[in-house]
């Protein structure tokens, strides 16, 4: 098993930042990729950003402003959030993809971001 626990989230300013962080622990050495999803309110899951084997991607919505890392040493994925805005309020939702022996997603509690003024 994977469990994720994300922080980082809370109260920011339009045009502000906030770092996420997402810190895995169980079977780690079988996590393939790492991402993050978000959900609004009335809204459907939806992919912020992931990492594979070092290669990222990104929504269109959050491309130059948002930037996804990994530290394999802490086991831990990073979500660098920068001018922020109100439209990216959401739970955000660290994922694993790890292979146990099939692939499984595995998903953190999510942590509150709030974009306001």
């Amino acid at each position: 098993q994977v469990q994720l626990v994300e922080s980082g989230g809370g109260l920011v300013q339009p045009g502000g930042s906030l770092r996420l962080s997402c810190v895995a622990s169980g079977s780690i050495s079988r996590i393939n990729s790492m991402g993050w999803y978000r959900q609004a309110p009335g809204k459907e899951r939806e992919l912020v950003a992931k990492i594979t084997n070092g290669v990222t991607n990104y929504a269109d919505s959050v491309k130059g402003r948002f930037t996804i890392s990994r530290d394999n040493a802490k086991n831990t994925v990073y979500l660098q959030m920068n001018s922020l805005k109100p439209e990216d309020t959401a739970v955000y939702y660290c994922n694993a993809n790890a292979l146990m022996p099939a692939w499984q997603l595995y998903w953190g509690q999510g942590t509150q971001v709030t974009v306001s003024s």
